[in-house]
């Protein structure tokens, strides 16, 4: 698969090392929290920025992530209104113009329901560099979608996890550009706690592998320890139930938002 110039792979290619991607869910804490949000993220120097699309269902998260899914539904958060929020953040319409790549992360249900096609060409027009959509099987995505994400210049962000074995992670890479998100751990978001040796063997391995495509790992990356950790074995990491819990608890100010990302980077 290739792309042409996308702001994911322009990252990489000139970026390699301790990457942070921030992951929190559109229209939380309040509905029209998203900008804001994502303009702090991008002032506090985060690489890249990962805005979940709230579903009624989240399955591959925990608690807290499904609870800001729950709230921000409750908020009338929706994909129309989502794609609405981020229409002029490329520009300087509305403030001060977003740069820093941005990724959506939900699941394949509302999109199929959007309209995979309008999705991609809504992607497209509102500066959406790829998305994560951890339920869309891969030979489902090869078969049927790949060419629509092509075509938009969207890219799909494919997952791996401990138990992924060896020939699907090698297609995986075939098929991918902008990187692979290396779930640590078979969990959901939120419920890891430290780094076991079962880990560290995982991303030893991993990185035995010598793939051809840049890796963040994804899932207990909570604090400047784990992300330490993480940027050891991939080149950089993703935090979200942490984000998360601090936008509840200390609000979604540039200044709260600044000084969680420098707890990470430390």
């Amino acid at each position: 698969m290739t792309l042409t110039q996308n702001r994911i792979t322009d990252l990489f290619a000139t970026k390699s090392e301790r990457l942070l991607n921030v992951y929190f869910t559109a229209g939380f804490p309040y509905l029209d929290d998203t900008m804001t949000v994502l303009r702090g993220l991008q002032a506090a120097g985060v690489d890249l920025v990962e805005i979940g699309m709230p579903y009624s269902d989240p399955v591959a998260d925990g608690e807290t992530i499904q609870h800001s899914n729950e709230r921000a539904l409750d908020n009338g958060m929706s994909l129309k209104t989502l794609f609405s929020q981020l229409a002029d953040c490329r520009s300087a319409t509305s403030g001060e113009p977003v740069t820093v790549p941005i990724l959506l992360m939900g699941y394949i249900n509302p999109v199929i329901q959007f309209g995979i096609e309008n999705f991609c060409k809504k992607c497209q027009e509102v500066g959406v560099d790829g998305v994560i959509l951890p339920d869309l099987p891969l030979d489902l995505f090869l078969d049927e979608y790949a060419p629509i994400f092509r075509e938009y210049g969207i890219l799909n962000v494919h997952l791996i996890t401990p138990q992924t074995a060896e020939s699907r992670i090698r297609l995986i890479d075939e098929e991918s550009d902008g990187f692979i998100y290396m779930v640590s751990s078979a969990s959901i978001t939120g419920s890891v706690k430290g780094v076991s040796d079962s880990m560290r063997t995982y991303f030893e391995r991993i990185n035995a592998m010598n793939l051809r495509n840049p890796r963040l790992i994804g899932f207990g990356i909570n604090n400047h320890e784990t992300f330490d950790m993480a940027s050891q074995y991939a080149n950089g990491a993703i935090v979200g139930s942490a984000f998360i819990r601090h936008l509840a608890e200390k609000g979604t100010s540039a200044e709260s938002i600044r000084a969680f990302v420098e707890t990470i980077r430390a």
